[in-house]
């Protein structure tokens, strides 16, 4: 069974609430993917223009609120583009989580194109991130928006 079809069958699991299903692919991904050193959801909050952290596998992190804009995940909020970012200590808007964190890969989930939230994963290699691993994410998200439930709230 390869990684998206665990994710389905997470989200298959009716006993499980969103917020821990979104927990359980953290902790599969963490530990699918030998680069994936921190692996997140951040979901859109509206009202407060900000993203706020929901599930995560990997070092507890200071960045539970993260407004539009600030760090790579605010970026990403703004943009509703894929953020690959090959070294953190070159990027000028970088919201450092660890300092053993090198590069960054940030992708949007998208319902009918508006940000309800995003996926984030740190890795302690520089360049670790590649096309495979966005393909991953975009079909992670996509099965994510699959589940999304319409009546959540933060």
């Amino acid at each position: 069974m390869d990684i998206i079809q665990k994710v389905r069958k997470i989200f298959q699991q009716n006993e499980l609430d969103f917020k821990r299903q979104l927990q359980n692919v953290c902790a599969l991904l963490k530990t699918q993917k030998e680069h994936f050193d921190w692996v997140g959801f951040y979901l859109v909050d509206q009202s407060k223009k900000n993203l706020r952290l929901v599930a995560y596998s990997g070092e507890p992190t200071q960045h539970e609120r993260i407004p539009f804009g600030k760090g790579i995940c605010g970026q990403v909020a703004e943009s509703n583009q894929v953020f690959i970012v090959p070294d953190v200590a070159a990027e000028n808007n970088y919201l450092s989580c660890s300092p053993k964190v090198k590069s960054e890969i940030v992708y949007p989930i998208l319902i009918n194109d508006k940000n309800v939230g995003q996926i984030d994963i740190d890795s302690h290699k520089k360049n670790a991130f590649d096309s495979n691993d966005e393909r991953l994410l975009k079909n992670i998200c996509h099965t994510v928006t699959k589940y999304f439930p319409s009546n959540f709230v933060i």
